[in-house]
Parts: structure tokens; sequence; C-alpha cells
């Protein structure tokens, strides 16, 4: 009997699906629609945590203590960078330094890696108040950027901004805290990895 597949996903709090169960998070839910077809996965190794910046995700790789290689690694980080108003030569450097982790955490085979985007918390209750279009455009740089990137080194790209975007006329998108996405929305984000990971990784 071949061994689990094990799945690595680096972010902040849209990959620990803030204000949820960690079950709901779309790692959590990925597994769950692998299981169900009676693929074995473990448990997603998640480092990821709420407020976190690219700076702050480096810092907690540097420390912590990971498998020899994964066989899928999802990445999704910014959204904080472009919060705190921080560089954007800043991100450019510390993303792909943090894709080429990424990638050796893959065992070095770039197709077993996922960026996703940035989704737009501009159209969130949590938002009310601000220049809802600014937030976009700057989304939309940021996204562009990680986007740019993950083609460049040849791993998949997940663009999650169209859908998260509905959140500001489906309430149903957004968790009761008013910021982050439901379960339902992070249940898209694991239906849209679900396709990739069979394809990439079963054989």
């Amino acid at each position: 009997m071949s061994a689990a597949y094990r799945y690595l996903a680096l972010g902040d709090s849209y990959t620990i699906g803030e204000a949820l169960p960690i079950t709901e998070s779309f790692p959590y839910q990925l597994m769950a629609f692998l299981r169900n077809e009676n693929i074995a996965i473990n448990a997603p190794e998640i480092i990821a945590k709420t407020g976190w910046t690219t700076q702050e995700l480096q810092t907690a790789i540097q420390h912590h203590p990971f498998l020899s290689a994964y066989d899928f690694v999802t990445l999704l980080i910014g959204v904080n960078n472009q919060y705190r108003g921080n560089a954007i030569a800043t991100y450019i450097k510390e993303f792909e330094s943090l894709l080429q982790q990424a990638i050796q955490f893959a065992n070095g085979i770039a197709h077993h890696v996922a960026v996703l985007s940035i989704p737009d918390w501009g159209v969130t209750p949590f938002a009310h108040g601000r220049d809802g279009k600014q937030i976009a455009i700057e989304i939309d740089e940021y996204n562009l950027i990680n986007k740019n990137i993950a083609a460049q080194y040849k791993v998949h790209y997940i663009d999650i901004t169209g859908g998260s975007r509905a959140a500001a006329i489906d309430n149903t998108l957004v968790a009761t805290d008013g910021l982050h996405p439901s379960a339902k929305l992070y249940q898209s984000w694991a239906a849209q990895l679900l396709p990739l990971f069979k394809k990439q990784i079963i054989r």
C-alpha cells in the first residue's frame, strides 16, 4: 500500500480559515474532497497565521521543522503587505524567495506547486467606509506581480480574486467577522485545486 500524499499550505489568514473551524479552511476542504475519492492524503501541514506578511512567513519557515519533501504545496500571501502599505519592491523580492522555497519543499517539482491570487477584501463589510476602488487597484497590482513570478517559475496559478469579489453582492461568501471568506467560498477554492492536485500528483 502506497504512503499517503503530503500537502503543505503556506500563507496567512486565508490559509488557516480565520473565523472558521480549521476543517472549513480550503486546505482541509481539499483534503476532504480527495479522501471522498478514496485518495490517501495526510492532514495538510499549514504554516500560516492571521496578519502575516511575506517577511513574517519567511521568518516562520526558517524556524519550522519540515518533512524532507511534499507532494503538493500551495502559496497564498500578500494581502497584509497591501493592507500595511508596504513597498511593492519588497513584496516582489520576498514573494519570489517564498516561491523558490515552495518549489524546494515540493522536491524541486514546479508543477506540484500552486500559487493562489490574493482575494479582494475591499468588497467585505469590514471595508465599509474605505476606498474600495483603490483597494481593488492595489490588490490587482499585487496579483499581477505574483502571477508573473508564478509564470516565470512555471508553477500553477489559481485566480480566486474574481470569485472573492462576488462577496460584494453575496454575503454568504463572508464569514461572521465581516472580513474573511466563508466556508462556501473556501470550498470553491478547494474545488479549483482538486483537479490540479489529481492531474499532477495522482499516478
